[in-house]
């Protein structure tokens, strides 16, 4: 296959560090809030997924993967994605971002 026939996907993969103690909560904010289920929800979702790491107690992974970089924009405008700028403001003290494009063949 050549690169013509490759779809280009967005990967970004996020590393939230949360205030001490406050992961779990933080976590279940964003479930109650729909910010989960209304992304995996969205067109051009295909994974948007949270992880806690094993060596951190106060960090949050999470793995987003969008059929291409225009899904992954209209994203940041959904309602839900307010709603967890909102919670980010209340719990997160930092957050690493990486953004990537994925070829799949």
């Amino acid at each position: 296959m050549n690169e013509e026939s490759a779809s280009k996907q967005a990967l970004i993969t996020v590393r939230y560090t949360v205030k001490p103690g406050k992961r779990d909560e933080f976590f279940r904010r964003l479930e109650e809030e729909g910010v989960i289920e209304g992304s995996r929800k969205e067109p051009g979702n295909r994974k948007y997924d949270y992880y806690f790491p094993v060596d951190s107690a106060d960090d949050v992974c999470l793995l987003e993967l969008w059929t291409d970089a225009e899904a992954q924009i209209a994203h940041g405008k959904t309602p839900h994605y307010q709603k967890l700028a909102k919670l980010k403001e209340e719990y997160v003290t930092e957050a690493a971002v990486r953004k990537y494009i994925a070829e799949e063949y």
